[in-house]
This record gives structure tokens, C-alpha cells and sequence, in this order.
């Protein structure tokens, strides 16, 4: 039995930009991608704490160092710049294996979205 679980997140980092005109998805610092290993093109869920929207799309690599979190094409609807969102993205793997799989879970300074 194959079951889909929790593989990546990053809890809590800051919109920094929101890009209606661009074609689509989520620009991430790269040094966040790297600490949550997600990378580029990866489909990831967008949980917005502010107004509770949620949205799928996938990863674009952003300038390392940057703190850059910008929601790209219609998902810049989804937020305003200064909302909090969390990260997340997700595996299939067999039932046994994924009871010993340990995702990879960050908290970002939310101030910064710099790691800790």
C-alpha cells in the first residue's frame, strides 16, 4: 500500500512579494529550499495563516540569502504582502517505509525568513 505523507516544510515564513503578472508559482530563498530539501519545480501546498486560503503550485529557485518568499500569477491573489505561510510539500512511499521517514521540518525566523 502506497500513502502520501508529509516530506517538507517550512512553518512560518513572511510574503515578501506578490507578482500577479508573473506566469505562476512560488519564488523560495534557495537556502530555505536547500534546509527543507525541496527544489526546483517541486509541487508544494501554500497554507496561508492570515486568511486560511490554501493553494497548490510549484517551486521556483530564489536568490540565496534573499528571504524571498513571492507568490507568482493568480496564487499573488491568495496573499497580501506580510502574510504568514507555511510550506509544504509531499511523498508517496510504500506504508512500512513511511512510518520510520523523518520529513524535513523548518522554522525560519519569520522576521527575516533567514534560518535560525
Amino acid at each position: 500500500m502506497l500513502i502520501e505523507v508529509c516530506k517538507s516544510k517550512i512553518h512560518k515564513v513572511r510574503v515578501s512579494e506578490a507578482n500577479l503578472q508573473y506566469v505562476g508559482s512560488i519564488t523560495i530563498d534557495e537556502d530555505l529550499m536547500d534546509a527543507a530539501n525541496l527544489i526546483e519545480n517541486e509541487k508544494v501546498q501554500v497554507v496561508n495563516i492570515n486568511n486560511g486560503e490554501r493553494l497548490e503550485t510549484y517551486v521556483i529557485r530564489g536568490e540565496r540569502g534573499s528571504g524571498v518568499i513571492c507568490l507568482n500569477g493568480p496564487a499573488a491573489r491568495k496573499v497580501a504582502v506580510g502574510d504568514i505561510v507555511i510550506i509544504i510539500s509531499y511523498a508517496t512511499m510504500d506504508f512500512e517505509e513511511a512510518k520510520s521517514f523523518k520529513p524535513s521540518l523548518i522554522f525560519p525566523d519569520v522576521e527575516t525568513n533567514s534560518l535560525i
